[in-house]
């Protein structure tokens, strides 16, 4: 088991600025951000990937996934934009698969294929995606959930073609929540590039306990995030030992399962003090004999 730390975490900050900060710290991976600010895969060249590469050579850091999920780069239509919710929903979030323009839910299809041009080209193995994204009021969520599997499967052809995997990531408040929601998903979808980034943060925020779905999604799982949640559960990302979550207990789990890919610690809520979040995270590993 290896650890990684989110480039979305960096977003204040030039790509190679972050490399170079995660390489001095002692992280083994980074998580690269495919948005602005770092390298949006519809501006981004053969040439600055090559240049990534070779910063990341010389950082001596593995790409642990894509980060395809945070999406500032592209403005959601007036007509997604006008769309009232239920509840609070990110910038980063829209354009989703399903919101309720066609025209906005294909802008994000065509990130994601772009997406996973742009990991292949990396050496990455997966991206990370949002599962579908915060459902409209007046679209039921049986319609959001086709729109979301009708995009699924259209990414999922370029995955195949391209040999990166899709994860699919729950996160509270948007269509897929739930562990047995990501199973009902897997229920419907035949494509082995289409598996589960393990967000243990979000699974513990909407009440189910990640160290035991270790097992349970552990098939569907080649990589994980980690972060820490208040004891209140509400969706906030905090520094790791300074929530509620049985940080340890989790590692251990993951850890018996023999799994040797990332664990990469998403902070992202701290941008003002990138630097210093994934040095404390990295201080709480250590500390806690995991590095």
């Amino acid at each position: 088991m290896r650890f990684g730390f989110s480039m979305n975490a960096f977003r204040q900050y030039e790509l190679r600025e972050g490399i170079e900060a995660l390489s001095e710290i002692g992280y083994d991976g980074i998580e690269i951000l495919l948005d602005e600010p770092h390298l949006f895969p519809g501006t981004a060249t053969d040439e600055d990937i090559e240049q990534v590469l070779t910063w990341l050579d010389e950082a001596d850091l593995t790409i642990s996934n894509c980060n395809a999920f945070m999406l500032s780069a592209i403005e959601p239509s007036t007509e997604s934009k006008a769309a009232e919710y239920n509840r609070d929903t990110e910038d980063f979030h829209h354009p989703s698969f399903v919101e309720p323009a066609a025209h906005d839910r294909q802008a994000r299809i065509e990130h994601t294929k772009n997406a996973l041009e742009t990991a292949a080209a990396l050496g990455a193995h997966s991206i990370s995606i949002p599962p579908g994204g915060p459902v409209a009021k007046g679209i039921s969520r049986n319609v959001a959930l086709e729109a979301f599997l009708e995009g699924l499967r259209e990414v999922a052809k370029t995955a195949e073609r391209v040999g990166v995997d899709v994860l699919v990531e729950p996160e509270p408040l948007l269509l897929i929540e739930t562990s047995d929601d990501f199973l009902e998903l897997m229920d419907r979808i035949d494509s082995p590039r289409v598996r589960c980034n393990f967000d243990a943060g979000h699974f513990y925020s909407v009440g189910e306990d990640p160290i035991e779905l270790v097992e349970t999604l552990g098939p569907y799982t080649p990589h994980y995030h980690l972060e820490d949640i208040p004891a209140d559960r509400r969706h906030e990302h905090t520094q790791l030992g300074e929530g509620a979550m049985d940080i340890d207990g989790f590692l251990e789990a993951v850890e018996a399962t023999g799994y040797d890919g990332f664990v990469t610690v998403e902070l992202y809520p701290y941008g003002e003090t990138a630097k210093e979040a994934a040095d404390g995270a990295m201080q709480y590993l250590e500390a806690h004999g995991w590095v």
